[in-house]
């Protein structure tokens, strides 16, 4: 059988086998294409981003810790502490160890007395302003190593919370010279005092320590670190007398409350170089706890608060005149009952046994017309030029804040009473601590030495630079001085005004006072009553001012004196000073 040849197949469109060699080469020109734009973003960001990258690693696990520098510390006269810095902690945190804020802030909280809001809203603080994460953040500083210890028992539980060495500030005496020390804040500023007015010295320059943080917030021990040491603040050393300092606030807190004042000042000053050995106020606050400080608690009232001297300014006008030679240290003064001046008539407290008076009489019995007699020999210009050079009128400058320099008048702008009110020391504004030197400068022979509070200032490396004291100037002669201190010794006797103020077995010369306060523009109620003087009279070593505004109408030498007594007396004991050898002067108030 003969059969049909078969049609052709049609193609199924099966591809041929490609060239190997060319699929090869294809396959090389995309992967070096490849290679090639991922080398040049290598060589891009190494060559023109590279340091900015590597920035931001480095930024990633760089940590920096603050180091804190201790503050100076305020000593006194012996280099017993007042104030200092101790050990203490500061906390803060890595937030970025922290997962939940809230919680954490509602655990710590409570332990460092902050609300958890407070706490919370520090911890949220991630980033820098720059985008960087933010990898120390302070939640509080100056914290005592008890709540150190507290939040570092939590650190088991809580990643991320530091508790770093600071330094506390501790007052060991608490109130007997807060009026004086001050206090720091939370970040160690000085606030009051001298904490405030040598602030400068007395805080150091804190450090910082840079280093590398691993994965486990562990350092790394290869990698970048660097420490910029702390620098202490300098130390304070002050003339104040420690245990002296202590008695004084003691004993002026008792009379105060005894009489239900309103304030009163203390202070015991070193006749012949000036140094304040102890000045207290009252009231006055816990320096080692700032809380209890109420409002004008912290101002030092010895050199702040503006008092009207009263007749403790009459030893003022008798020393200008007889130095000014319009009396003589045996002058005899006929005194009416009374004198009027600017329609205004001043007489005297005690009836006039005799017309004529010692100037002995006229201070022991506190005589304003006498007093005012004597001022008008010397004249209103003269008067306010003793004022002015005794130191009436001007600052101190012991170095507190807050001083007042109190107002004198001059004669241009004096009242028709003026001159029979100012030479008996109304109308004149003055500061305890100014009336203090005033007698200083009698007790020291008519020189006046400027009050002084730092003794020197003791820098990081040991070295003692004792403050700069102007040279002491001559406001009246010697012998001027010199009467009026034995002219006192009269007062603290039963012929004077403050038998009160005697201290057994020592001659005292001093004067007593009766004035206003004054506040803004009105002078406030009640008395201020004072005692200020000299002991031993024979041979001045010290000056002792009390000064207490009561709400009665007391007077100085029933107030003021018996604190005067006490004070000056343990002073003396404390000081080994000999009672007085020499007798006292014969009282002789009358011709």
């Amino acid at each position: 059988m003969h059969l049909p040849p078969r049609p052709p197949r049609r193609s199924r469109g099966i591809a041929r086998l490609g060239n190997p060699g060319a699929r090869l080469r294809i396959s090389l020109l995309v992967l070096l294409a490849m290679f090639a734009a991922v080398g040049g973003r290598l060589v891009q960001i190494q060559s023109t981003e590279g340091s900015q990258y590597a920035a931001l690693a480095a930024d990633s696990r760089r940590v920096s810790i603050e180091l804190f520098a201790p503050r100076g510390a305020i000593l006194d006269r012996d280099g017993n502490v007042l104030a200092r810095d101790v050990q203490g902690a500061t906390i803060a945190a890595d937030p970025g160890y922290i997962k939940d804020h809230n919680e954490v802030a509602a655990a710590v909280a409570p332990i460092l007395g902050m609300t958890p809001a407070a706490v919370a809203e520090k911890l949220s603080h991630t980033t820098h302003p720059d985008g960087t994460k933010n990898r120390y953040v302070v939640l509080k500083k100056k914290v005592s190593l008890a709540v150190g210890d507290k939040i570092n028992a939590l650190r088991e539980k809580v990643p991320g919370l530091i508790v770093q060495e600071d330094q506390v500030r501790e007052v060991p005496g608490g109130p007997f010279a807060a009026n004086l020390l001050g206090y720091t804040g939370s970040d160690g500023t000085g606030l009051a005092g001298l904490e405030s007015s040598y602030d400068k010295l007395l805080k150091g320059v804190n450090g910082k320590r840079s280093y590398d943080e691993g994965t486990g917030g562990q350092e790394i021990p290869d990698g970048y670190h660097r420490t910029e040491e702390p620098r202490a603040g300098s130390d304070l050393t002050l003339t104040i007398d420690r245990d002296l300092q202590y008695q004084t606030s003691k004993l002026l807190a008792e009379r105060v409350a005894a009489t239900k004042a309103y304030m009163g000042t203390a202070i015991v000053m070193d006749a012949h170089t000036g140094e304040i050995l102890a000045m207290s106020s009252v009231p006055t606050y816990d320096a080692s706890d700032p809380k209890t400080a109420k409002k004008g608690t912290t101002l030092d009232l010895a050199t702040a608060a503006v008092v009207e001297p009263g007749s403790v300014h009459k030893a003022l006008t008798v020393a200008g005149g007889l130095d000014a030679g319009v009396i003589e240290p045996d002058s005899i003064l006929t005194l009416p009952e009374t004198v009027t001046k600017g329609g205004y008539t001043y007489r005297d407290t005690h009836k006039h046994a005799k017309p004529d008076y010692t100037l002995m009489g006229i201070l022991a019995q506190s005589s304003n017309v006498g007093t005012i007699q004597i001022a008008d020999r010397l004249g209103p210009k003269r008067l306010y030029e003793y004022q002015r050079a005794f130191g009436l009128g001007s600052k101190t400058d012991v170095g507190l804040p807050g001083e007042s320099a109190g107002i004198v008048q001059p004669p241009s702008n004096w009242s028709g009473s003026s001159a029979g009110s100012i030479p008996i020391g109304l109308g004149v504004a003055v500061t305890p601590l100014q009336m203090t030197a005033l007698y200083a400068t009698l007790a020291n022979g008519g020189m006046k030495v400027e009050p002084t509070l730092v003794k020197s200032v003791v820098g990081s490396d040991g070295t003692a630079r004792p403050v700069e004291r102007p040279k002491p100037t001559r406001v009246v002669s010697k012998e001027a001085a010199d009467t009026v201190v034995r002219d006192m010794t009269a007062i603290a006797t039963t012929e004077g005004t403050a038998p009160l103020a005697a201290v057994p077995g020592y001659i005292v010369a001093g004067k007593t006072g009766t004035g206003s306060r004054a506040e803004g523009n009105r002078y406030l109620d009640g008395n201020v009553t004072s005692f200020i003087g000299i002991v031993p009279a024979d041979s001045p070593r010290y000056v002792i001012s009390v000064i207490v505004h009561t709400p009665s109408n007391g007077v100085g030498g029933a107030i003021a004196g018996p604190t005067f007594s006490d004070l000056a007396g343990f002073t003396l004991r404390r000081y080994g000073v000999s009672p007085s050898g020499a007798a006292a002067p014969p009282i002789t108030l009358y011709r």
